[in-house]
């Protein structure tokens, strides 16, 4: 169950420090990719140290901020790093960024991560738009007594990832030249790696690309009523796809490499949403 008083003194330490800020959208940053908050011009930006429910980031490659931005006009609060809640850490540093965007009037959030690539016709520095996702971690963040705040008890999952914002991410990638995949995230606990059966196995359930974070989030975005949009980038090929092991520095040196065209896919990605005006 998470624990709305973290979540509400995490909401006043931001009205604190952003009176005026009315984000459009909102924006959480995985492994090795805080930098594409610099494509943003900056309002004002703020350490998860000084966010209750937040807490310093745990994993490196998680620069632990989060900036007010604006992009095309879009006010845009971009959480430089996530949380996971295999650090032990509890849902509510997991829940928070989501509880801030729909408390202040936010309508959407573009999640991105660094994953494994699961599909063998695929390479390290691929994107891919999330279409879909397989929750495997065992728990979901929605369990406990209902909180209305969330949505329904039983939130419908048909459509997590918007259908019209997978779109316009698509049509950003063509404008911008910025090659893009569509598939499914699977999603593990973690912190281990898969092992080379697991990945095996999930590439019969249908998994594109693995991962141990996001899954959380969008099933708490969807059901607060926030449109959903996913974005991974391909640090590595999943256990066993390559003759060689996992290593955290692969998927940093991959999301840097990865950078320049995330970036311009992402403020292509803000500029469609302000011509649909979404």
């Amino acid at each position: 169950m998470i624990n709305r008083k973290p979540l509400e003194a995490s909401l006043a330490a931001v009205k604190k420090a952003f009176p005026k800020a009315k984000p459009r959208m909102g924006m959480i940053l995985g492994s090795g990719l805080s930098e594409i908050a610099d494509a943003f011009e900056k309002l004002g930006d703020i350490s998860y140290e000084k966010i209750p429910g937040l807490g310093k980031a745990g994993v490196a490659g998680h620069a632990g901020r989060l900036l007010w931005g604006k992009s095309a006009g879009i006010e845009t609060f971009i959480f430089q790093g996530r949380r996971h809640v295999y650090e032990g850490v509890g849902w509510e540093a997991v829940a928070t960024p989501l509880f801030l965007l729909k408390s202040l009037g936010a309508k959407a959030v573009f999640l991105t991560n660094a994953a494994g690539g699961t599909n063998p016709k695929w390479k390290a520095g691929d994107l891919m738009i999330i279409d879909d996702h397989i929750n495997l971690m065992g728990v979901t963040p929605l369990l406990g007594a209902h909180d209305p705040f969330w949505g329904p008890r039983f939130p419908d999952q048909s459509y997590v990832y918007d259908k019209k914002l997978r779109a316009i991410l698509a049509r950003a990638g063509k404008k911008s030249g910025v090659a893009l995949r569509h598939g499914v995230y699977f999603a593990g606990t973690g912190p281990t790696y898969e092992t080379p059966a697991e990945v095996r196995a999930w590439r019969i359930l249908g998994a594109d690309a693995v991962g141990m974070s996001t899954v959380p989030e969008a099933m708490l975005a969807n059901a607060a009523g926030l449109r959903v949009v996913g974005l991974s980038c391909i640090t590595n090929m999943a256990a066993g796809i390559l003759d060689q092991p996992l290593t955290h520095q692969e998927v940093f040196d991959t999301s840097q490499k990865a950078m320049a065209g995330m970036k311009k896919l992402i403020l292509r990605f803000w500029a469609e949403l302000a011509q649909e005006h979404v």
